[in-house]
């Protein structure tokens, strides 16, 4: 292998390393304290008792907060979820994430 093949390939998995570890992880506590209005439909441990919400322990933090900007942009349509996301900011999903990935999906 020559050094230009050598050099991709490791500027490659630098890459694929840099985007699958979260970075800009949220702060966990804020999101615990944020999530009060979440909890009654999604449970205060993230498991839902109600079967037409999801559960969102153990979610990974990534998708959590994709699904969250989608809601708040309108991307993804939910008459329900689109008002309780409207005035969230950037950190605010952020620590949401972070938190509602941080508990046990058993809900222990």
């Amino acid at each position: 292998m020559n050094l230009i093949s050598k050099a991709c390939v490791v500027a490659s998995l630098s890459t694929v390393a840099m985007l699958s570890t979260n970075v800009f992880a949220g702060d966990i506590a804020a999101g615990k304290t944020k999530s009060a209005t979440c909890m009654a439909c999604h449970g205060a441990n993230g498991i839902s008792q109600i079967p037409m919400y999801p559960n969102l322990a153990g979610q990974k933090e990534q998708y959590l907060a994709l699904q969250l900007k989608a809601f708040r942009s309108g991307e993804r349509k939910n008459m329900v979820m689109a008002p309780m996301v409207a005035g969230l900011s950037d950190a605010d999903i952020g620590n949401l994430a972070a938190y509602y990935a941080s508990l046990d999906p058993s809900g222990k």
